[in-house]
């Protein structure tokens, strides 16, 4: 196994080098765990241990290995084991707000030369999700693709296709079925190249395992159902791994997704996958519109013509909230000051009810 065919370049070397005086030597995370993971290096696939000076110098989880990062590790004499003793900067990741009450990036996968955003055609087809992935995609730098899978099941294929196109902003487009097609690699050909990493993310469901089963040229990844009563998929895939196609591309597998919510400091514009909006915006009359009712406002009078999608607009809303709310958890100066704003409409609520009320 040569670092080329892992994706290693020219300058992976440059800034490898201080690690290499020191007697280290890279490898690529192929499978992490806690405080552990699978590596692949040149000397071979290696266990590989964080060192207790990395753990303690890790202020968050996301400072620690994740699949698809490259590491400095020391390999110990005569076993298949190493020390983790650093982790390479991400060129690009796929990050996430993770799960749960505590604002935490979670890094879905690291150092991606293509993110393939896939959604399917049938019940799971979401034209808000696609946006939110989107967002999260272009924040992370890898090149996004949108893939249409299931398309042997679409309701109304060009219309779906001309819909997931209208909000990519340019994005490619690619619409395939895993199963039915005779080469679904085919369509996707233009980023499939070795020494490439290429990552498939999507809620539960779309056919993510079906596909790089498909790319791999073998039944690597169990797959499963989905639901018919409600149009969910089951979990099938419950980690995050990377698998060397015989093709030589590098393709990460990702559990689904059941919420995505950008990670606040690497999504600070999530306007960046609206720039039709922004520029409708800005033909406002005042530029601190806030588009609820000011006299001139572009917005509103494209909503009333139909020139501006309703759904479009509330999806962009919904998600510029989302990234203000993250952004109050990050910050407690924020959190404690809208906390006091919303106490002090509350106190002139209650004033306005009681002088109502006294009428």
């Amino acid at each position: 196994m040569t670092l080329s065919a892992l994706g290693w370049d020219e300058a992976r070397a440059a800034e490898f080098r201080p690690h290499a005086a020191a007697g280290l030597v890279p490898a690529r995370v192929v499978l992490p765990h806690r405080h552990a993971c699978e590596v692949l290096s040149a000397l071979g696939p290696l266990a590989a241990v964080c060192t207790g000076r990395l753990l303690h110098h890790s202020v968050a989880a996301a400072e620690l290995p994740a699949v698809g990062d490259w590491l400095a590790v020391r390999p110990r004499p005569g076993e298949p084991r190493a020390d983790i003793h650093a982790v390479l900067s991400r060129h690009t990741a796929f990050t996430r707000r993770a799960a749960g009450p505590v604002p935490e990036e979670q890094v879905v996968a690291a150092n991606l030369d293509t993110v393939f955003l896939v959604t399917a055609l049938d019940q799971n087809f979401n034209l808000r999700r696609i946006e939110r992935y989107l967002v999260a995609a272009r924040a992370g730098g890898a090149q996004p693709v949108i893939v249409l899978n299931k398309a042997d099941l679409a309701s109304d294929l060009p219309a779906q296709i001309a819909a997931a196109v209208a909000v990519a902003d340019g994005v490619p487009v690619v619409a395939l079925s895993a199963t039915e097609a005779a080469d679904p690699a085919g369509s996707l050909a233009s980023w499939l190249a070795p020494g490439r990493t290429v990552a498939l993310v999507g809620s539960s469901g779309v056919g993510k395992s079906t596909l790089i089963n498909r790319l791999l040229g073998e039944t690597r990844l169990a797959t499963g159902t989905v639901s018919v009563a409600v149009g969910k998929g089951r979990h099938t895939t419950v980690r995050r791994e990377l698998h060397l196609a015989p093709s030589g591309v590098l393709v990460i597998d990702t559990p689904g997704l059941r919420e995505l919510q950008p990670w606040s400091d690497a999504a600070e514009r999530p306007d960046g996958n609206f720039r039709d909006l922004a520029e409708l915006a800005a033909c406002c009359r005042f530029s601190d519109c806030s588009h609820r009712g000011e006299p001139g406002c572009a917005v509103a009078a494209a909503l009333a013509d139909g020139t501006l999608d309703p759904g479009r607009w509330a999806g962009f809303l919904k998600l510029m909230r989302a990234d203000a709310y993250a952004a109050r958890q990050q910050d407690a100066g924020r959190a404690r000051a809208a906390k006091a704003e919303w106490k002090k409409r509350h106190v002139q609520l209650r004033r306005r009810q009681r002088f109502e009320a006294d009428l």
